[in-house]
């Protein structure tokens, strides 16, 4: 039966890193079925996904870790293997605003994003039900504004019963505390719309509309201890003109907002994105 594997790998550039790679895989009796690699001038560094296929059931991926490790020393790798027929585990975060939840709940009964989602977080109840129409279990853990800790607690405790590789935040509206932001580095996404830092606070779309914008955006990015600063992993935008109300705007604004999570959570989930400093390269 055949097996998949991804090796994604970051290291200081120099000669005979594709050719070593290469040789291991082919040593181990894989074959590659798609490879992807950038060398970034600017950084002296060198960035490569490969997808190896294998039928051999020696082929597994504690071997493939333990054997590779000196390699991935000599070349001081950063680098990690994965088992493409594991799914992760992706913990969804929201607050009342529905739109990026419903459509990340679709796809997911759709069978377009391999994962497993084991539950949903959130401060309020609104969405139980459609939640748990998607047989998925909903855990309503209320904020005191006076005493947030609590809260984070309790979610903090949730994530890890539920063995959380992925924490999305689907229209989430309260901040993460660092020590959380810390534990999961690189595993929390989350969206922001393209009006920061502009037009912030309260109806930022009524601002823009009064400003006169001609483009709406939205950025996926991962979620560090800075509000919306923390490596991008993708943007889109759509434009408007002096026609669209602020209410077609809003509408826009979720459409776009949507669309970036979910590309960007897939990449995710598919091992495409390497972070590098608050840079990432991503092997869409």
């Amino acid at each position: 039966m055949e097996r998949r594997f991804r090796l994604v790998l970051a290291c200081p550039d120099r000669l005979g890193i594709v050719a070593m790679v290469s040789n291991f895989i082919s040593s181990h009796g894989g074959s590659i079925a798609d490879a992807n690699q950038h060398s970034d001038s600017s950084t002296g560094w060198f960035f490569m996904r490969v997808e190896i296929v294998t039928a051999s059931r020696s082929f597994d991926r504690e071997q493939l870790i333990e054997q590779f490790t000196p390699i991935a020393q000599s070349f001081k790798m950063q680098w990690e293997i994965s088992d493409a027929a594991v799914p992760k585990k992706v913990v969804l975060m929201a607050s009342r605003e529905s739109h990026c939840l419903a459509d990340l709940l679709y796809r997911y009964h759709e069978g377009e994003l391999d994962c497993e989602i084991p539950c949903v977080i959130s401060n309020h109840d609104d969405l139980r039900s459609m939640v748990e129409w998607h047989g998925i279990a909903y855990h309503h853990v209320p904020v005191d504004p006076k005493d947030k800790q609590p809260h984070f607690d309790k979610v903090h405790q949730l994530i890890v019963e539920h063995q959380a590789d992925t924490i999305v935040l689907a229209r989430y509206m309260q901040i993460l505390p660092s020590t959380v932001c810390d534990i999961y580095r690189h595993k929390i996404i989350n969206i922001h719309h393209s009006f920061l830092p502009s037009f912030a606070g309260a109806k930022p779309y009524h601002q823009a509309h009064e400003r006169g914008v001609k483009l709406i955006g939205a950025t996926c990015h991962y979620v560090t201890e800075e509000l919306d600063a923390g490596p991008i992993i993708d943007q889109d935008v759509v434009r408007v003109t002096h026609r669209d109300q602020p209410q077609e705007m809003v509408r826009l604004g979720k459409d776009v907002e949507k669309t970036v999570l979910s590309r960007g959570l897939r990449w995710h989930l598919e091992d495409r994105v390497l972070v590098h400093g608050n840079k990432t390269v991503v092997f869409n």
